[in-house]
């Protein structure tokens, strides 16, 4: 069983600043990617960000320069530093994690609760 712990969402202003961090535990053997999507009301869940574990990074376009993902391999911890947010950003954010059980083994994922970000005009 897998476990993912997300924390640091919230009410901010637009040009505001917001830190979510996920933090897996469990059967985890080793870990290949995590990252964090996003999904707003009545719209698909979409990649926001994301990071192997070599530190290769993928973003979004519309949060290219603004949001930063950063990873603690030794604490199996993903985080997302949110600067410059807009209305827009607005919606529910999920980490997402791509793991082995075992080496060798198959990869699976999993997804956490989600954790509100709203961000007012």
């Amino acid at each position: 069983q897998v476990q993912l712990v997300e924390s640091g969402g919230g009410l901010v202003q637009a040009g505001g600043s917001l830190r979510l961090s996920c933090a897996a535990s469990g059967s985890i053997f080793s870990i290949n990617a995590m990252g964090w999507y996003r999904q707003a009301p009545g719209k698909q869940r979409d990649m926001v960000a994301s990071i192997t574990s070599g530190g290769s990074t993928n973003y979004a376009d519309s949060v290219k320069g603004r949001f930063t993902i950063s990873r603690d391999n030794a604490n199996n911890t993903v985080y997302l530093q949110m600067n410059s947010l807009k209305p827009e950003d607005t919606a529910v954010y999920y980490c997402h994690v791509l793991y082995n059980k075992r080496w060798l083994g198959n990869e699976y994922d999993y997804w956490g609760q989600g954790t509100q970000v709203t961000v007012s005009s």
